[in-house]
């Protein structure tokens, strides 16, 4: 099978290793070229800690290495996929504009899909002429290891891409849920809530961070506490996402709160930046 990624950020990296490693042939692309080689050599150190772990072969890694291309043109990387999947801005007019000219580029027969974690699939959809090939696949941070992807079904999807979306999931060694095209769908609305609450706690001096994210790691067998989480996917993601979900659902919970804004106004934004609600140094 041939998938072509688009957008070679955190995202589109993982999805592009897990497509490799599951024998895919994976044309890697980004609007901007300067993204490209650091993906590429991200992906490469996950070979090569799989190896290093005992989980991969050598021989693996060689021959996943031959699987795996950048390609800088958007139409060239498309051009032959059975799978396009997007890994971009979390951007609502972005992504429309992108899937109106992957519509145009990828064949006809090729399954479109967005990893958007918040925003409408249908909407991101209105612009194509065929919007039933539009299905959502939500992939999770750190994708090679989380097991988890939504599978999101808008009104007007083909019930053939649905299943399509499924398999594939389930080949890339994930476990699919499928749900409806509501705001938030189920993984954001209930994770963000946590997090926004987190955050609440912390401006507020109940708990330090560290200890905060500790309640949930060892009292609710959480692998990651909601703060540190926030760093690992951004804080502009995160506030762009509760941000969304405060003016669709209009419930307070939503509501992003002022410790969030001032991080991401002051260019705190987590892992990528340096530094978000904890200081890293990698």
């Amino acid at each position: 099978m041939k998938v072509a990624v688009v957008g070679a950020g955190t995202m589109g990296g993982g999805i592009a290793y897990v497509a490799t490693l599951a024998g895919c042939s994976v044309a890697l692309t980004d609007i901007r070229p300067e993204a490209i080689p650091p993906a590429i050599r991200r992906i490469g150190d996950l070979f090569t800690g799989g190896v290093k772990r005992g989980k991969l072969e050598e021989a693996d890694v060689a021959a996943a290495a031959t699987r795996l291309r950048a390609d800088r043109d958007l139409a060239s990387a498309v051009a032959e996929a059975d799978v396009v999947i997007e890994a971009v801005v979390e951007d609502l007019g972005v992504k429309q504009r992108l899937f109106a000219e992957l519509e145009r580029a990828a064949p006809a027969e090729a399954l479109l899909a967005t990893n958007t974690s918040s925003l409408s699939v249908a909407a991101i959809a209105s612009g194509m002429r065929r919007p039933g090939r539009l299905v959502g696949m939500h992939f999770f941070n750190p994708v090679p290891a989380m097991k988890l992807v939504e599978v999101v079904a808008h009104a007007g999807v083909n019930r053939a891409a649905v299943d399509q979306a499924v398999e594939l999931a389930r080949a890339f060694g994930k476990e699919p849920i499928i749900v409806q095209d509501a705001p938030g769908f189920a993984s954001s609305r209930l994770g963000v809530v946590l997090g926004l609450e987190a955050m609440r706690m912390l401006e507020q001096g109940v708990a330090s961070a560290e200890d905060i994210d500790k309640a949930m790691e060892l009292g609710y067998n959480h692998p990651m506490g909601p703060l540190k989480l926030t760093d690992l996917v951004g804080l502009d993601v995160r506030l762009a996402i509760a941000e969304y979900l405060h003016r669709s659902l209009e419930e307070p919970q939503f509501e992003p709160p002022r410790i969030l804004r001032d991080k991401v106004a002051k260019g705190e934004l987590g892992r990528k930046t340096g530094k978000g609600f904890y200081t890293w140094s990698d």
